[in-house]
């Protein structure tokens, strides 16, 4: 029998990914988290206060609640409903290129393709080819030589390596680093839309509300060199229906590619200025 993905194996993954790759580095003071742990339950309060929850509403969020764990999608629901928040305050300081949410599906040490390569795909890979070249600079305008540009996106099915059964491990995920004028060339395919999974908890949220599951093509990067901050973003396409809806709230103007026709696929320029780290 075939694997099919299913949102609890996704999740189960990314809560897996996240427990790896992303654990805390520095507690926060005890006041702090007093302060930030008071306030989230006072807005509850009021919620509850100003739109008289009842039993039966507060029985059925505490079974939503136990089934987002069960199905390991909290990685899934913070970086959908809360993280471009996080990102918006995290990154106001900065001069250079706009970033947005990681998302759950980011794994480190895609395959090094240099200055120039293709992403990793399987033979006859749907969708448009892309040709995308750039280059990375400080916001002084200098040349950022050795810089990384890691990439990673979803496949016509809107399905990620490594979080999707019948994937090749690295499947359109690659590292690239530029050269010395601080330039990359990067060929893949165009992504498509697609939804979140919605055969688990977040899509009973989803169902319940009424709201939509899409989120519009995007290509993923992570641009990081010595001495600057790492820029994490996604960059979307002209015309998507979701571009104005998506349900990350992750769209800024600043990421809209604007490619143009060329052979039998595409061609994009796009490039990325970083922000030196603050002392």
């Amino acid at each position: 029998m075939t694997e099919t993905a299913s949102a609890a194996a996704s999740g189960a993954s990314a809560t897996e990914r996240f427990r790896t790759d992303k654990a805390v580095t520095a507690a926060s003071p005890k006041e702090r988290v007093d302060l930030l742990a008071r306030e989230v339950i006072d807005a509850l309060h009021a919620t509850v206060r100003k739109h008289k929850v009842t039993y039966d509403e507060y029985n059925a969020l505490k079974a939503w609640l136990i089934n987002v764990g069960d199905d390991g999608e909290w990685p899934l629901f913070l970086d959908v409903w809360v993280e471009h928040v996080i990102e918006e305050v995290a990154t106001e300081h900065r001069q250079g290129s706009k970033g947005t949410i990681e998302g759950p599906y980011y794994v480190p040490g895609a395959p090094d393709q240099g200055a120039t390569g293709t992403v990793p795909m399987r033979d006859e890979e749907a969708g448009t080819p892309l040709t995308w070249t750039g280059r990375v600079t400080s916001t002084d305008g200098s040349a950022l030589a050795g810089a990384k540009v890691e990439v990673w996106h979803a496949d016509s099915d809107g399905f990620y390596s490594r979080f999707a059964p019948g994937l090749p491990e690295w499947n359109l995920r690659a590292t690239f680093t530029t050269d010395d004028s601080g330039a990359f060339e990067i060929h893949t395919i165009k992504p498509a839309p697609y939804q979140i999974p919605t055969d688990g908890a977040c899509g009973k949220l989803i169902a319940a509300a009424g709201w939509h599951a899409w989120r519009p093509a995007h290509i993923h990067v992570k641009v990081s060199a010595p001495g600057h901050e790492l820029l994490t973003a996604q960059l979307y396409f002209p015309g998507d229906e979701h571009n104005d809806d998506d349900i990350a709230s992750a769209v800024k103007p600043e990421l809209m590619l604007n490619p143009t026709p060329s052979g039998d696929g595409e061609t994009v320029e796009y490039g990325f200025v970083l922000d030196p780290v603050r002392d």
